[in-house]
């Protein structure tokens, strides 16, 4: 293997053979110092023994390198002790407008809402068949200039969409999904097709399985049309194939990881997507791009079949461009197949409807008063207030709750481990980015992080968990200005669901966004609250005027 950062174990092993005793004593001495430790001489003569007997038990586990789906066991549970997670589930009754129409500008179809088309599909003003191939048009138009579509599924599609059309003639009706097409961030497995991760690696790779979340959307009757674009391995938006662009703006990137997923949503290139998220994966390019992003609780949807990342941090969730969509969508794939350790089965009671007399609304004030009183994120509130919103003013004392940025040592060291396998073969080499920032690096750099330091970080999680958990049972919905503070890592710990979503454009014409922080295991009353504020505003329903046509 290449030189790299010395790693205390095994230079102990080369300082015995190669160098005198007093040599790997201080080499052990110094090499503690990166672990904030500091050991005499006869601590680190009495650690060679052990340090040697570790090194033989590492090179046995090497003689099979482990491959990336193979399950972490410790399964990451977000949920306070004793928390009774609700499992009685309830009609959801969508509100589908029965007397859609088809544009006089066909074009203007890109743009319709999940409800809009479901209801066009279910009363056979359109066929299922002729829709797909109109967003398979618009993928094949418009997926270069995003660089957003890693592999077109258009045999499958037709498939799938005749087989709709097939099922409504027979009277059989699937839900508000049926026959409606979609894209899945090409980190997800399906049978017949390449699932690329986004990098050169794995650029050929065709996993024999069905993802959980592909599984759940065939049976809801939907219609996978694309693998979407995501950067390198989830990171950014930059992949083998190209860097996905911004709808509003092509010279800029539409940030990641789940780049393609809201470029081809916010450029009517597809009805929804599927996107994931470990630190920002959802929430940044939902920003970037102005669409609605939703990343639920923690657990909620099993990441069967989907590439990891993390163990404890990834999640899954849908990219649409409004509050509404995302809740059909989230109904759909939300539960486990008993594949994923850490995922469950809990209540999803969505009604669309908020009381704003009970609804219990805060704002972190402290995040507020750091924008210039014309931001847009002021009127958010404003709005809520005009719909009878009490919206109380708290301060979230996010350094006093995170004073360690011990994300970094979690999510790192988890995903040095389920790259074990790239990094120990060298293929590293043939990642996008080679700089100091991105994977290679990472992967290599995380191999000294103690497990000990590892396990406490965890450990201090816990604490963070339950400081969090006491602050919003407080609260329904916490608004929080999308990057402000450490909200953004504080949540992705913790595990607690966000609703990102546009809220207008900066001085440089660039959508900006609010987030909507709830309680473990409660969507349905942040989608609620952001479909309110959507149905009162037009910030959701503006599209790149490039793709109009």
């Amino acid at each position: 293997m290449r030189l790299f950062l010395t790693f205390l174990l095994s230079s102990t092993i080369i300082a015995t053979q190669a160098q005198t005793k007093a040599d790997t004593i201080q080499l052990i001495r110094n090499n503690v110092k990166w672990y904030d430790l500091d050991f005499t001489d006869a601590e680190a003569d009495s650690m060679i023994g052990n340090l040697n007997n570790y090194l033989l038990l590492y090179k046995g586990m090497h003689k099979t390198l482990p491959a990336n789906d193979i399950p972490y066991p410790f399964a990451f549970n977000p949920a306070p002790a004793g928390m009774k997670i609700s499992t009685k589930k309830e009609k959801i009754y969508w509100d589908i407008p029965m007397r859609t129409e088809l544009p006089a500008n066909k074009n203007d179809l890109a743009f319709y809402s999940i409800p809009q088309l479901t209801s066009l599909v279910s009363n056979k003003k359109i066929s299922s068949v002729d829709l797909t191939k109109f967003f398979i048009a618009r993928l094949k138009k418009w997926g270069d200039t995003l660089e957003c579509v890693i592999n077109l599924t258009e045999e499958l599609a037709l498939k799938q969409a005749k087989q709709a059309d097939d099922e409504l003639k027979a009277g059989i009706y699937r839900g508000p999904l049926h026959g409606i097409p979609y894209g899945l961030k090409d980190l997800f497995a399906v049978k017949g097709y390449k699932t690329t991760w986004g990098s050169t690696p794995y650029k050929d790779q065709v996993l024999d399985i069905d993802s959980y979340v592909y599984k759940k959307l065939k049976d809801a009757g939907a219609v996978l049309c694309a693998k979407l674009s995501l950067g390198a391995l989830a990171y950014n938006n930059k992949w083998f194939g190209g860097e996905t662009k911004n709808p509003w703006n092509l010279k800029q990137g539409s940030s990641g990881s789940s780049a393609g997923s809201a470029s081809a949503v916010v450029a009517g290139l597809l009805p929804f997507a599927i996107g994931t998220e470990t630190l920002g994966s959802i929430v940044s390019p939902s920003t970037r791009c102005g669409a609605t992003g939703l990343r639920p609780t923690f657990g909620t949807v099993s990441r069967y079949g989907a590439m990891v990342l993390c163990w404890s941090l990834d999640k899954i969730g849908p990219i649409c461009r409004s509050a509404e969509d995302a809740s059909i969508v989230y109904a759909f794939i939300h539960g486990t197949d008993g594949n994923d350790p850490s995922a469950i089965r809990h209540t999803f009671n969505y009604t669309g409807k908020t009381d704003f007399s009970k609804l219990r609304i805060a704002y972190a004030e402290n995040f507020f008063n750091r924008l210039n009183k014309e931001a847009p994120e002021w009127k958010v509130l404003e709005a809520y207030r005009s719909l009878g919103a009490n919206v109380q003013a708290i301060n979230f004392a996010d350094s006093a709750m995170y004073p360690v940025n011990l994300i970094n040592i979690i999510l790192n060291a988890e995903s040095a481990a389920a790259f074990d396998e790239l990094t120990r073969t060298n293929r590293d080499d043939l990642i996008e980015r080679q700089d100091k920032d991105f994977w290679p690096n990472s992967f290599r750099a995380a191999r000294t992080i103690p497990a000990v330091e590892y396990i406490n970080a965890n450990r201090y999680r816990y604490l963070l968990c339950e400081k969090m958990n006491a602050f919003m049972k407080n609260y329904d919905v916490l608004i929080v200005p999308t990057f402000s503070g450490r909200q953004l890592s504080i949540t992705n710990l913790t595990g607690h669901p966000v609703v990102c979503m546009p809220i207008g454009f900066n001085q440089n014409g660039s959508p900006l966004s609010i987030t909507l922080i709830g309680n473990l295991y409660d969507e349905a009353a942040i989608l609620a609250a952001a479909k309110a504020f959507q149905d009162k505003t037009e910030h959701n329903k503006k599209h790149p005027p490039l793709f109009s046509n």
